[in-house]
């Protein structure tokens, strides 16, 4: 049997989860569609799911289409979500783009697109919604080629377009739209509609099979998830055009694109490329010690199902493997897969009861396992935790997972801008044993440098190797790691290099007839505790310069709003490095600081009565100018105060 695996993607409340649920209906997988307003629906598992009406994580359910199988990945629509719908696109074979016949092409539909391109998934357009009062399927179709820039074929025309009993059909193969559409992009075709003959509907179908299949052409269905007009064409659609897997054999190849917990523990969600996979196995994940396979699930029809193995094309849930997101078993094809920027926005997390608190870093660390881009910062020593985030609804999901699973209350500060420290010279600091109230029993010389833009944290043990055990200098490492995500101004800091230049220790000893005695040995800690004291110093001696993080952005406007959003560009402190027009519309890009990017979204609607398309995306980080660098508070002992930090942190 042949497989497919489709995601299924849209802009917020486009309507992608009925779709999803009216295909499992028509496919007989489902006894009647489940609703979102209801939470009845099959993919939205979780509570704030069903509460709020959106998709929050990627879930994969199954249906059979005669000699199809297709996996279907819902998606979330949400800007905040982007991320996760980022990492489902690398293992589809194919997408459905669900667009609203009354919103139009919005903001997310822009992104999604943009992404499907880059990572050259092919895609077919639904337009949703020709139900529904205000539904304009000529308008949205317009958008669609001149916003996206979108090469299309439309293969269904609506009756009664925002009624209730608007009626789908089937626009023949070989009518004009349909012709000229595909000789866009096959010679053979064009050659005989240019010289004036009648098309072929078979020659037709093949060429359109082989541009869709290539991502050269992207088909355009009319339809109605809610009442099923238009979808038995969608269905067609999915079966006779859309790319197959590739059953093949060889070794054994797949990537990791979710990971999640159920009453059984962890799972790493796989889509196999090649080869076959059985329990017991034993499987080599990113280099890593090969691990066994206990158990594997795969998504089928009726539900995720326990079975001994799993082969080429199909999605499985494998415990027994530590497996992370975006991490691959064997080598896999390679595909331009799309790494997710940073998020550039965090807030402090705290228990309600502080009692919770040793519980609510258990939970964040899983949940930060589930999904790497929650960026989660532990600090046990000043016990705060650190989440940076890429907008204010992942807080509420992180809240509710957080209760749900571990029945742990939390709020959250205020959100700040995430900006970073560099270091801009060079700063040395020694500390001895003993010495200017020194209680640990080591001794210390770190030097700070600069390093290049990107060069990230290095530690280098300097002479030390021979005559510190190992052990005190991994301690140090530590020390002086944990140090550095605190700066100045308070925070982390990035690109330079931390040598070691002297050290000094108290060897292991014992009493006369006795054990170890820790009072007159140097133990690991000693180094741990000492090394943030001495980085402090010589990171104040080097300085360090404030960078806030400079979105790329991109926004797509009407030429008689570009007066009005380009003076509020300029007033937001942005740099605009292109303009270019594009289908009776003008696409202005450039540089913007995050921290502003919030005002340009809140703005936008008003001065463009709701016609711009805005899309942004983490560049670069640069120095705060023309003001006092923001400060972020400190929480618990600070190293920069030797006598308080002595205080807190005893030997």
């Amino acid at each position: 049997m042949s497989l497919v695996n489709l995601g299924i993607v849209a802009h917020v409340d486009a309507g992608k989860t009925s779709l999803t649920e009216r295909l499992l209906y028509e496919a007989g997988a489902v006894s009647r569609p489940g609703s979102v307003d209801a939470g009845t629906t099959r993919t939205d598992s979780m509570e704030l799911e069903r509460r709020r009406g959106i998709t929050i994580r990627a879930a994969v359910t199954s249906i059979r289409l005669g000699d199809l199988s297709i996996n279907l990945l819902d998606t979330p629509g949400h800007p905040d979500f982007i991320a996760e719908v980022e990492r489902s696109l690398a293992v589809l074979d194919a997408a459905v783009l669900v667009v609203s016949s009354v919103e139009g092409v919005q903001p997310q539909t822009v992104a999604i697109w943009r992404a499907l391109r880059r990572v050259g998934v092919p895609t077919v357009f639904f337009l949703n919604k020709v139900d529904r009062r205000g539904a304009d399927v000529d308008r949205v179709l317009s958008q669609v080629r001149q916003r996206l820039a979108a090469q299309v074929v439309m293969l269904t025309t609506v009756t009664s377009p925002g009624e209730r009993d608007a009626r789908v059909r089937a626009i023949g193969l070989d009518s004009e739209s349909v012709v000229e559409a595909v000789a866009e992009v096959d010679d053979a075709v064009a050659a005989r509609w240019l010289a004036g003959e009648r098309a072929r509907i078979r020659d037709v179908r093949i060429a359109m099979r082989h541009a869709v299949r290539g991502a050269a052409l992207s088909p355009v269905a009319c339809g109605s998830a809610i009442t099923g007009a238009g979808v038995p064409h969608l269905r067609h659609i999915l079966t006779h055009l859309l790319p197959r897997c590739d059953e093949r054999d060889g070794p054994l190849a797949g990537t990791v694109f979710a990971v999640d917990r159920d009453d059984k523990g962890r799972r790493a969600w796989l889509r196999l490329w090649s080869g076959s996979l059985r329990v017991r196995d034993r499987v080599q994940v990113a280099g890593a010690r090969p691990q066994a396979v206990t158990q594997i699930a795969v998504s089928e029809p009726a539900g995720v199902v326990v079975r001994p193995s799993a082969s080429a094309g199909q999605i499985a849930a494998v415990r027994g493997l530590s497996a992370r997101i975006g991490q691959h078993v064997g080598s896999p094809p390679r595909r331009n897969a799309y790494r997710f920027p940073p998020p550039t926005r965090q807030a402090l997390v705290e228990p309600v009861d502080p009692a919770q608190r040793l519980t609510m870093f258990a939970g964040l660390a899983e949940l930060a396992d589930e999904d790497p881009l929650v960026d989660l910062r532990l600090d046990e020593q000043q016990a705060q935790a650190v989440i940076r985030l890429h907008g204010e609804v992942q807080k509420e999901v992180v809240a509710a997972l957080l209760e749900d699973r571990y029945g742990v209350r939390v709020r959250f500060s205020s959100t700040l801008t995430a900006c970073i420290e560099r270091v801009v010279g060079t700063g040395a600091a020694e500390d001895r044993v003993k010495e200017r109230g020194n209680p640990y029993l080591a001794g210390l010389g770190l030097r700070i440098d600069a390093a290049e833009v990107g060069h990230g944290i290095e530690f280098r043990p300097g002479i030390e190797p021979g005559r510190l055990p190992p052990a005190f200098i991994a301690a140090t490492e530590q020390g002086v790691r944990a140090a550095l995500r605190h700066g100045r101004h308070g925070w982390p800091v990035t690109d330079c290099t931390v040598t070691m230049t002297s050290s000094q220790y108290w060897p292991r000893q014992s009493k006369p007839h006795q054990k170890f005695d820790k009072s007159i040995s140097s133990v690991a800690a000693d180094f741990r505790n000492l090394a943030p004291v001495v980085v402090t110093a010589a990171l104040r001696e080097a300085g360090t310069r404030v960078c806030e993080p400079i979105e790329r952005f991109d926004v797509n406007l009407a030429h008689h709003t570009v007066d009005a959003v380009m003076g509020l560009l300029g007033r937001l402190g942005a740099v605009v490095h292109d303009t270019s027009a594009a289908g009776g519309y003008l696409e202005v890009s450039g540089a913007l600081p995050s921290s502003r990017v919030p005002q340009v979204v809140a703005a936008l609607p008003d001065l463009t009565g709701g016609e711009a398309v805005l899309t942004t995306h983490f560049d670069h980080y640069a120095p705060v100018t023309g003001e006092d660098p923001p400060v972020l508070p400190r929480r618990g002992p600070d190293p920069g105060d030797r006598e308080g930090w002595f205080r807190a942190v005893p030997r």
